[in-house]
C-alpha cells in the first residue's frame, strides 16, 4: 500500500533523577554525600533509507516514546542512559511541524540522519553539591524532560522527470515501455491510483528516474477526480513530460486537454507550472491521430512548444522522446528541494 502522508508524535526519554545518599561505611565515620547522577534520556532520530518507498510503517503506529534514563543510586553510582530510538523514512521525506506546517527537515540522500527529539539530561546527585560549608547536602536535581513533538511526514518521490496528463493519456504505458516499472494498464480512466517510479536506461553510461503520476482532470485542485494530492511527487522533478491523448478514443480535444492540465499545475504551484516541459502527443498508432496531433502542434506553436509524436504500442517516437527529456534534464540544473529546513 502506498502511503505518502502521516502524522506522528515522538517523545524523547526524560532524564533520570539524581540520588540523595550518604556513605555508611565502617572505617569512614564522617561518610559524606554519595548520590549518583541520573542517566540521560534516549533521543528520537529519523534516518533516510533508500530501500523504503512508502510511509506505510507509520500508518497504524503513530506514537513513539523512549524510555527515561535510570535514576542515580548511592555509592556514587550514576544511572544508565536509555538507548536512542531510530525511525526509518524513505529518501524524499519532508518533515513538517504538524501545527504550523513549517518545514523542519528535508531528507534528500540515503543515510541522512537527524535528531527530531532530544532526550532530557539526567539530574545531578547530591554528591555534586557538597562544599566546605555544606558538607551534607540533602537534595538532588530531577532529570530534565525529553522533547516531545508532533510531526507531519510527507513523502515526495525523487525523480528526474515526471509524466503528467489527463487520465488514460498513456502515461503508464510509456513508463512500462522505457523502464522496468509495471503499473496497472487498462483502457479506462484512473487506472493509476498511486505514483510509480521507473529507472530509464537511456544509454550504457546514462540513466534517469521517471515518475508516473495519476491523471489530472479539470478542477483537480478543488478535489475533482483524484485531486492534486499526488502532484507533490513531481515537485522535485527537473522536467515535466506532458502527454496529450491524440487517439480520439475519449472524444476530447487535445488542445483543450493540454490547457486544462496546465491550469491545474499553475493552480497547485506557480513554480511547478514554470518547470521545463516536454510535450508529446500519444497513441499515434490510432486512426485520426495525425490530424489531432497537427491541431495540437498548431495551437502550441505561438508558445514555441514543440510537440513530439509517440506511440508506446509500436515504439514510434519513444527514442526521440527520451532524447528530448535528457536534453531538458541537462539544461534544468539540480533538482528543486523543499524550503531551507531550520537547524
Amino acid at each position: 500500500m502506498f502511503i505518502d502522508e502521516v502524522t506522528i508524535r515522538v517523545k524523547a526519554g526524560d532524564g533520570g533523577n539524581g540520588a540523595v545518599a550518604f556513605r555508611r561505611e565502617k572505617f569512614a565515620p564522617r561518610g559524606g554525600p554519595s548520590g549518583g547522577d541520573g542517566g540521560t534520556g534516549g533521543s528520537v532520530w529519523l534516518v533516510a533509507d533508500e530501500n523504503l518507498t512508502t510511509l506505510l510503517d507509520y500508518r497504524f503506529v503513530k506514537e513513539f516514546k523512549v524510555k527515561k534514563g535510570e535514576n542515580g543510586r548511592g555509592s556514587d553510582c550514576n544511572g544508565r542512559a536509555s538507548e536512542d530510538t531510530t525511525l526509518r523514512v524513505p529518501v524524499g521525506t519532508v518533515v513538517r511541524h504538524a501545527a504550523t506546517a513549517e518545514v523542519l527537515w528535508d531528507f534528500v540522500s540515503h543515510g541522512q540522519r537527524v535528531c527530531v527529539a532530544k532526550g532530557g539530561r539526567g539530574g545531578l546527585g547530591n554528591m555534586n553539591f557538597a562544599t566546605p560549608t555544606r558538607q551534607a547536602p540533602d537534595f538532588a536535581q530531577k532529570g530534565e524532560p525529553g522533547e516531545e513533538r508532533e510531526l507531519r511526514l510527507e513523502l515526495r518521490l525523487l525523480a528526474d522527470a515526471g509524466l503528467v496528463g489527463f487520465p488514460n493519456a498513456g502515461k503508464s504505458t510509456v513508463i512500462s515501455k522505457v523502464s522496468a516499472a509495471r503499473p496497472k494498464i487498462a483502457s479506462y480512466p484512473f487506472t493509476t491510483l498511486e505514483p510509480h517510479l521507473g529507472v530509464v536506461r537511456y544509454r550504457e553510461d546514462r540513466s534517469f528516474v521517471l515518475a508516473d503520476i495519476p491523471g489530472l482532470v479539470e478542477g483537480a485542485h478543488r478535489g475533482h477526480g483524484l485531486g492534486d494530492r499526488f502532484l507533490k511527487h513531481v515537485e522535485r522533478c527537473r522536467v515535466l513530460v506532458h502527454l496529450v491523448d491524440c487517439g480520439g478514443e475519449e472524444g476530447r480535444d487535445p488542445a483543450s486537454d493540454y490547457e486544462v492540465v496546465e491550469r491545474e499545475l499553475a493552480a497547485y504551484s506557480p513554480s511547478l507550472a514554470a518547470r521545463a516541459r516536454v510535450v508529446a502527443a500519444t497513441k499515434m498508432d490510432l486512426p485520426g491521430s495525425e490530424e489531432r496531433a497537427d491541431a495540437l502542434a498548431q495551437a502550441l506553436r505561438p508558445r514555441g512548444m514543440e510537440v513530439l509524436r509517440v506511440s508506446a504500442a509500436t515504439g514510434r517516437g519513444v527514442g526521440a522522446l527520451l532524447d528530448a527529456v535528457v536534453r531538458q534534464i541537462d539544461l534544468a540544473g539540480p533538482p528543486p528541494i523543499a524550503p531551507e529546513p531550520v537547524p
